[in-house]
């Protein structure tokens, strides 16, 4: 996979940057990261991770810091599943994906059933 736009940007000092992505229902933190060429997803993970857990910047509380899974999430890059060991390009956003409250193929079914119960049994015509 390439970084934004698709082609490979890597510095020419052989370090690229990269931005860790974390979402919670309130709001959406990010952490930009300066790695080596060949870091990979866990590495920007565990830069990231040293960003978010230093002293809060002055606009941002304590309070407002998310309890990130760093190391039991899913990731992925642009919305894609990836491994951890998968070496991410210059540009590449890396997203740590919380899990959801429910499947939402189960949320469905459930309504369908609640729904086929709350209406009347209809009477076939011939």
């Amino acid at each position: 996979m390439g970084g934004v736009g698709g082609v490979s940007a890597t510095t020419t000092s052989g370090r690229k940057r990269c931005v860790v992505a974390y979402a919670t229902r309130q709001r959406q933190h990010l952490w930009i990261v300066d790695l080596p060429a060949q870091a990979t997803i866990a590495d920007a993970l565990a830069a990231a991770r040293l960003i978010a857990e230093g002293s809060p910047s002055p606009d941002e509380e304590s309070a407002d810091t998310p309890d990130v899974p760093w190391d039991t999430a899913p990731v992925g890059i642009f919305g894609e599943l990836r491994d951890r060991q998968d070496v991410p390009v210059d540009g590449d956003r890396i997203e740590i994906y919380r899990p959801l409250r429910s499947d939402p193929r189960e949320r469905r079914r459930e309504r369908v059933k609640r729904d086929r119960r709350s209406k009347p049994p209809q009477s076939k015509a011939r």
